[in-house]
């Protein structure tokens, strides 16, 4: 069954869910909505999702929207083993806590300084705003120190989500390079979501978004 998304290229939660959707398997009919140019706004769109957030997706009729809560459902309705989203209480907590972290904390602090570029609305990102950015990575490098991966030593869905607001980050000029552990982790997530879109949609979708970046900042 074919799924339909709501999509964005450089929208980094639209990237995750691309990425981790070619993953499991799931084929989705793409529909662009163009926040750039309004088309969230739409009664259309409005009607399906009042919240008028991307990506958003429908499935026969149901309809989701948050990147986080859409690649839980996909991979509960759709992977063929509890491997990106774990059974056992444990390692599922510390998924959900990798995923809060990344909506509340780095995400969060990634849009927060570069987003006023971004959107027009200064023309250098603010500059009290980087310490707390600076410190997300932090922890994230703490997160990666035991392992290869966000839990462990596989993929979950916490890997899809965080990966795609690093490749952001990196993408508008934050160096990763920095933080040794999320460096070593961003190359073998590029190398373990090779066949899912690593490059052709988060990378690419990250190098959009930081050409509309680039493009507002004055040096």
């Amino acid at each position: 069954m074919t799924i339909d998304i709501y999509f964005f290229p450089p929208s980094p939660p639209c990237r995750a869910v691309m990425m981790l959707g070619r993953y499991i398997g799931v084929h989705f009919n793409v529909k662009t909505v163009n926040v750039l140019k309004g088309d969230q706004f739409k009664p259309s769109f409005k009607k399906l999702n009042p919240q008028h957030t991307i990506p958003t997706i429908e499935d026969n009729g149901f309809v989701l929207w948050e990147s986080r809560s859409i690649m839980v459902y996909l991979v509960m309705k759709f992977a063929k083993n509890d491997s990106l989203y774990p059974k056992d209480p444990e390692k599922r907590g510390l998924v959900e806590q990798r995923l809060y972290f990344d909506m509340g904390t780095l995400f969060h602090n990634i849009g927060s300084y570069y987003g006023p570029v971004l959107l027009g609305l200064a023309d250098q990102p603010p500059e009290q705003l980087l310490e707390p950015l600076e410190r997300s990575f932090s922890v994230l490098d703490i997160y990666l120190q035991d392992s290869d991966f966000l839990v462990g030593n596989g993929l979950t869905v916490a890997d899809f989500s965080i990966v795609s607001s690093v490749c952001t980050a990196k993408a508008v000029g934050f160096d990763i390079g920095r933080y040794d552990n999320v460096a070593q982790w961003y190359e073998r997530c590029k190398k373990a979501m090779s066949k899912c879109g690593f490059e052709d949609v988060n990378e690419a979708g990250a190098n959009i978004f930081g050409g509309f970046y680039k493009a507002n900042l004055k040096s």
